[in-house]
């Protein structure tokens, strides 16, 4: 029983690129989707899908690597947690590598980067950081 489903997701991504597959399976679900959807407009991934060819959905990342074939995620980590929430008001929302990498927050407008949320002044949980 898997009890945080986002901590798989970047384990999974993680656990891949060290072993450079070029594409990994992850369970739907709508935060997932959503996350997934972050990292593509931040040019973390190559693509995503959804596919529902087996009993159960699944979203199919393609991952992305540079020319030397290290991969474009050097870092993924998760903040916030099931047992230890992490939220950020407007005022004091994450710097990840001095402005190189993002947090994926979650904010009353959806998923964005930390950027887009300082830059609309909203606060929310801090999903995980990337760079």
């Amino acid at each position: 029983m898997i009890t945080d489903p986002i901590a798989d997701m970047l384990t999974r991504i993680r656990n891949a690129q060290a072993v450079k597959k070029s594409e990994v399976l992850i369970p739907f679900s709508k935060l997932k989707f959503e996350i997934a959807k972050v990292l593509k407009h931040e040019d973390y991934i190559d693509n995503f899908e959804k596919i529902e060819e087996q009993k159960f959905p699944q979203i199919k990342i393609n991952l992305k690597y540079k020319e030397d074939k290290q991969p474009a995620i050097m870092h993924i980590q998760r903040i916030s947690k099931p047992g230890q929430r992490v939220y950020a008001s407007k005022n004091k929302m994450p710097r990840i590598l001095n402005n190189l990498g993002i947090a994926i927050i979650s904010t009353s407008s959806g998923l964005m980067t930390n950027k887009e949320a300082r830059r609309k002044g909203v606060g929310g949980e801090i999903i995980c950081e990337i760079w």
